[in-house]
């Protein structure tokens, strides 16, 4: 009987130790960025079969409750105060700007510096724009949202993530890399940020724009300046900086050297600019101007150990320019993580199955688009607050760490995203002194260290990853509204 006694304790104290030791933090970081949606635009599906129903979604939600409104939209051009929402398509034939101008007119900001959250209605529409067009929801009839639905239901969802920037894309993608817009450390703490997309003649971005491209600045005052506008090409310390004195190895994805959206053509040590180009040493390094070669380098073992993801125009969700790839384009991707040990010869296991070698994903929107939301955000104290925080954008978070339908209420940004790189690394979290310092949460609520890794189930689109591998198609660049 002793014996069995003893045998029952060390097989207690050996289950004990197996919850304790599935992994020690995650290999891999992968960021996925998509372009300008909400989620009442663009996650009404997880509020109707066959991913949820009306009590799924609430806004004051409960439980495992989407926080999605789905009627009753706030107006204040409206004679009852509110609008009902109508179905647009994915890749639809106008856009809305999403400039700080107008992310104040729809935040409609009350006596008490709060949003009202109605006033969408005045942005302005481009292109062949319907009644109303600021409050539409994206029609799934055909399946179409569906990739993008299953990953939030069936891994994490995120209730509360806002956009650091109250803006368009440029500033944007410089908080989603850097944790900051501003052209340097002491603008940063000074509250003083790039806030809009390019100005001036042609086309380009960062160190390597024309001479005439100027990009706006404003200051710890809220006020945008005709007066502050200077070339767009700064100086600071980037998440790429923290990670390459440590040997992690990184690696940014993106369909042009020059594009609003490639974050790091605008950090001059990193882009070294001469003669028109980048010809620096990190960016020759890690700075990869085809964005499908992330499947190549997946399913060639050579996933970096972080990773940003940019789509081309076609696959980017933003409104007016896409093709309607964006959910088969992010399925492909975390198709590819998912089947790396099987497909590569059990050479690398990125999702994690029989490995050390897992990867955490997060799927993440850029900016609003012009689209209507309801949840207001709060801003930051003083200097930040005044450009600090936007509108609110989807995040789905992806591992097999993640528990299955999890539902996260944090009020995350993408400072959040940057504070959860630095602490899967063993780097002090805040580090960068910008967003990444300010922001409450580190996404860590995601997943779950101790549990069993999930198997691995495909997600279903209506194309795969060869469709991507093989299309020629010329990217389509962003337009800089």
């Amino acid at each position: 009987m002793k014996s069995a006694a003893k045998t029952l304790v060390l097989l207690a104290l050996t289950s004990g130790l197996l919850v304790q030791a599935q992994i020690r933090n995650f290999a891999h970081v992968v960021v996925i960025v998509q372009e300008n949606r909400t989620p009442d635009n663009l996650f009404q599906g997880l509020c109707s079969p066959p991913f949820g129903n009306s009590r799924s979604c609430s806004t004051s939600p409960t439980g495992r409750q989407y926080d999605i409104q789905i009627s009753n939209w706030r107006d204040n051009t409206s004679p009852r105060g509110v609008t009902q929402p109508r179905p647009v398509a994915l890749a639809n034939d106008y856009d809305l700007s999403h400039t700080h101008p107008s992310w104040l007119q729809q935040c409609d900001e009350d006596a008490a510096g709060n949003c009202q959250m109605d006033g969408a209605a005045g942005i302005p529409c481009i292109g062949t724009c319907p009644a109303r067009p600021q409050f539409a929801y994206v029609d799934n009839s055909t399946g179409q949202l569906n990739p993008y639905l299953e990953l939030a239901v069936q891994y994490g969802w995120a209730n509360s993530m806002f956009q650091t920037n109250q803006g368009p894309s440029f500033p944007a993608h410089q908080f989603i890399f850097g944790a900051t817009s501003a052209p340097s450390l002491v603008d940063d703490h000074a509250g003083t940020f790039s806030s809009e997309n390019m100005l001036g003649k042609g086309i380009g971005a960062g160190c390597i724009a024309p001479s005439n491209r100027k990009v706006q600045l404003i200051d710890s005052n809220g006020v945008e300046s005709p007066t502050k506008r200077i070339f767009p090409c700064f100086e600071h310390n980037t998440v790429a900086d923290l990670l390459q004195p440590r040997n992690i190895t990184w690696r940014y994805y993106s369909s042009g050297a020059d594009s609003i959206w490639t974050a790091p053509n605008a950090i001059r040590h990193i882009c070294v600019p001469s003669s028109g180009n980048c010809i620096g040493a990190d960016w020759n390094a890690n700075v990869d101007l085809t964005p499908v070669d992330v499947l190549t380098d997946i399913g060639a073992c050579n996933l970096r150990q972080v990773t940003w993801v940019i789509p081309t125009g076609q696959n980017s969700d933003h409104a007016g320019i896409n093709t309607g790839g964006g959910p088969a384009w992010v399925a492909s991707i975390v198709n590819a993580l998912g089947t790396s040990w099987s497909s590569s010869g059990h050479q690398c296991d990125y999702w994690g199955n029989n490995s050390n070698d897992a990867t955490a994903v997060f799927i993440v929107w850029d900016d609003w688009g012009g689209w209507y939301d309801h949840k207001p955000p709060t801003a930051l104290p003083p200097p930040e607050g005044n450009y600090q925080l936007g509108f609110r954008v989807p995040l789905i978070a992806v591992s097999a760490y993640t528990p299955v339908q999890f539902v996260d209420n944090n009020r995350n940004d993408f400072g959040s995203i940057v504070r959860f790189i630095e602490h899967n690394f063993g780097i002090p979290e805040g580090a960068l002194t910008f967003a990444d310092a300010r922001a409450s949460t580190n996404l860590t609520s995601f997943f779950d260290l101790r549990m069993p890794a999930r198997p691995f189930t495909m997600i279903n689109a209506q194309v795969g990853a060869q469709f991507f591998l093989n299309d020629k198609t010329p990217p389509t660049d962003p337009d800089d509204d």
